[in-house]
């Protein structure tokens, strides 16, 4: 009797060879190896692919750059006015980093000014639309004054001042300036000097700060809330604060600016016997309700008791608030949430601050002696009464039974939507009207208490140095 297979037994008396089993492996090992060729020969071809892109790419922005500066030369050459312009700027920046530099190198750093932040940088998107590192390069290292560029071409020449201009007068002077944008073209996040960021820049850069230098940056602001630091908030408007009330930070970039302007400005004595009617209606979304809130809050802060930290609402049946809440973004959530109508009795308005001077002024001289009215509405349609001149004879006489005849408080009305910016002759007594919304009327707003008069604003638009020594001509 023949031996049994094993394999027989196993497979049910079929016998396998064993040959045939490696036969298969042997045709998968060739299919495996065949795949992973196809697979490889796919990742060539998208690298490849990807190469090309890239190199289509960087093509594309060479030829974007020579089109930008094909274009920066040609306006140069055809436009007299932005020739003019174009030399007057840079002139301005080539004599300014000259005297800064030259301070520099003599230790007198109190007389270095800024034009080493505010001069583009080179190669940055501005100074290849405009090649403007090239202009303030040559004037700052002209031929005749530097033997060493005699005999260089043009374009040789043009790269040597902008690389020089870079090294030795933009580097270091940005060095001294403590500009963040140094520390972070270095990667040299743990040198930032917090204390010395620009306002803006730190709403810009203050993610990044999260981002790469938490603990410290954390740190600095607990330090600024103990008064062992300061933070800068002169160049943001009262709105742009509020914006970051939500930034992951909980807000407190923002509630330490918003403290330091309320704190310098209670310094200069601002607004303190002024109150503000805010509308909070659907219809103000946008910047106009930001202004709105902001301000509103901020003329509260600014003003002396028992006006302090209280605001109107903007309705039929006008209410006096005292705002609540325990920081910023509470404040400004009390006064967006408040009543509001399509109108508001201004009437009223009066009547609930004669009613509180009543109780508890014994001055007129306490009396409140301006109403910011922010709305996105024209006066008379915010009026819910169509005889105003008639209401502020009442107005007058009721603060004349008062014996507050000549405290009765103006309203400074301002139309936050309309598209111009500027302010309006009023033929209303007792209204000062202002439409539209800009920074700069919000500045000259803050500036004189919210006194802005059409003379006003042209004074300042005249009052910098620039125009002292023009002359007019009869």
């Amino acid at each position: 009797m023949a031996a049994l297979n094993p394999m027989s037994v196993r497979h049910g008396g079929v016998a396998k060879s064993p040959y045939r089993r490696g036969s298969k492996g042997a045709r998968g090992s060739s299919n495996w190896l065949a795949v992973e060729q196809s697979k490889g020969a796919r990742v060539k071809r998208a690298l490849e692919r990807a190469q090309s892109e890239k190199e289509k790419a960087s093509c594309l922005r060479k030829e974007k750059k020579v089109a930008m500066a094909k274009k920066a030369i040609e306006r140069y050459q055809l436009d007299p006015d932005f020739r003019f312009l174009y030399e007057r700027v840079s002139d301005l920046f080539a004599e300014c980093l000259k005297s800064d530099i030259e301070n520099f190198k003599v230790n007198q750093y109190k007389k270095i000014s800024l034009a080493a932040k505010w001069c583009p940088s080179i190669d940055s998107s501005f100074d290849k639309a405009t090649l403007l590192c090239e202009s303030i390069g040559k004037k700052v290292f002209p031929r005749e004054l530097y033997p060493e560029y005699e005999g260089v071409e043009e374009a040789h020449y043009a790269y040597r001042v902008r690389d020089r201009l870079r090294k030795d007068v933009l580097v270091p002077l940005r060095k001294l300036l403590e500009l963040p944008e140094v520390y972070i073209g270095d990667n040299q996040w743990g040198a930032i000097p917090y204390n010395r960021v620009a306002s803006v820049a730190m709403k810009f850069y203050r993610e990044k700060f999260l981002k790469h230098d938490q603990k410290r940056f954390m740190k600095y602001l607990e330090d600024v809330k103990a008064g062992k630091s300061t933070i800068a908030a002169g160049a943001l408007l009262p709105h742009e604060i509020i914006e970051s009330v939500n930034h992951r930070d909980g807000g407190q970039v923002a509630e330490l600016q918003w403290k330091r302007m309320v704190d310098d400005l209670l310094k200069q004595g601002k607004m303190k016997n002024c109150l503000a009617v805010c509308d909070v209606s659907g219809s103000m979304n946008g910047t106009p309700m930001e202004v709105s809130v902001a301000l509103g809050l901020l003329v509260s802060e600014l003003s002396d008791e028992p006006w302090k930290g209280k605001v109107i609402t903007f309705s039929q049946n006008p209410q006096l608030h005292l705002i609540h809440g325990c920081d910023l973004q509470s404040k400004c959530d009390f006064i967006r949430r408040m009543e509001w109508g399509m109108n508001t009795n201004f009437q009223k308005v009066f009547d609930l601050l004669l009613d509180v001077a009543v109780k508890g002024i014994p001055k007129p001289e306490q009396m409140i002696r301006r109403i910011f009215v922010f709305s996105d509405m024209e006066f008379d349609q915010a009026s819910s009464s169509r005889r105003w001149e008639t209401d502020y004879q009442t107005i007058q006489r009721k603060y004349r039974e008062r014996a507050y005849g000549n405290a009765v408080p103006q309203i400074v009305f301002w139309n936050l939507r309309h598209s111009m910016s500027t302010p309006v002759p009023s033929t209303r007594p007792g209204v000062a009207l202002l439409s539209g919304f800009s920074k700069n009327l919000m500045k000259l707003f803050l500036d004189n208490e919210g006194e802005v008069r059409p003379d006003l604003v042209m004074e300042a638009a005249i009052s910098g140095e620039e125009y002292q020594k023009l002359v007019v001509l009869d």
